[in-house]
């Protein structure tokens, strides 16, 4: 039986423990000519705040998946990093104060026209008939 554990990535500042999904996790192979493969997509991530510099983080995706070998291959424990080309901006915008007036009118208008239509429609169906 052969186990293994990741501690840390180097690449993966300690930080940032969210990154790192395979932190103090246990792979065991249970029989012979078995071995892990942990393909790995790396995302990066920008950080922008109004008032500070840009971070760039790497965040992890992980799959860990046991490869059974043939009995004249030697099992490997496998490592493949796949950068993605995509990458995920963050950025904080702040408000005006027209927006939210704009919203709360806007809830206002909604709910009075909503009631109104709620208010037209009770009145037919329970209006009484004349006779």
């Amino acid at each position: 039986h052969v186990l293994h554990m990741i501690n840390r990535f180097s690449n993966v500042p300690e930080k940032f423990k969210h990154t790192n999904p395979m932190k103090d996790k246990f792979y065991p192979t249970y029989e012979y000519h078995e071995a892990w493969h942990h393909h790995m997509k790396v995302v990066s991530t920008h950080i922008e705040y109004l008032f500070s510099r840009g971070t760039v983080l790497y965040q992890i995706l992980e799959n860990s998946q046991v490869v059974y070998y043939p009995e004249e291959s030697v099992p490997e424990i496998k490592f493949r990093f796949d950068m993605s080309p995509m990458s995920v901006n963050l950025t904080k915008e702040g408000r005006r104060w027209y927006e939210y007036l704009t919203s709360l009118l806007a809830i206002i208008g909604g709910t009075y026209t909503t009631l109104g239509l709620i208010n037209a429609t009770l009145l037919r169906i329970f209006k009484p008939k004349k006779i």
